[in-house]
């Protein structure tokens, strides 16, 4: 679905004026694209490590994945955007408070416009 028409559903969702139907996507990609770079491999290997491993912080999924704690950190928060992850304060760590990750989503399902319905 176009950015645009993302903008005004969700806008009109948070303003009241359109209910969300139970069979509607809760997240939504602008392309495919987007879609293949937040759920890419490596991402859904971080999302299982997350959900088996329960690390208390990024540093620690730092440890357990060998990836740096910036990468991690931009990742998660993209991820967080859509709803698969959320980011909980964990416990204090090197002098400030340390981020908790924990995976929200084990499964996504894709429905896929292809355009036909979408004439001038």
């Amino acid at each position: 679905m176009p950015l645009e028409r993302v903008r005004d559903y969700t806008v009109a969702i948070a303003k009241g004026t359109y209910k969300r139907k139970p069979t509607e996507p809760k997240i939504w990609f602008t392309s495919i694209k987007s879609f293949a770079a937040v759920l890419s491999d490596e991402n859904r290997e971080l999302l299982r490590i997350i959900y088996d491993e329960q690390p208390e912080s990024i540093a620690d999924l730092e440890q357990m994945t060998g990836r740096k704690a910036s990468n991690l950190s931009r990742t998660l928060r993209t991820m967080a955007n859509y709803g698969l992850v959320r980011l909980e304060d964990g416990s204090q760590g090197r002098g400030r408070r340390a981020v908790k990750p924990v995976a929200v989503a084990r499964c996504v399902n894709l429905t896929l416009d292809i355009g036909f319905g979408d004439k001038p």
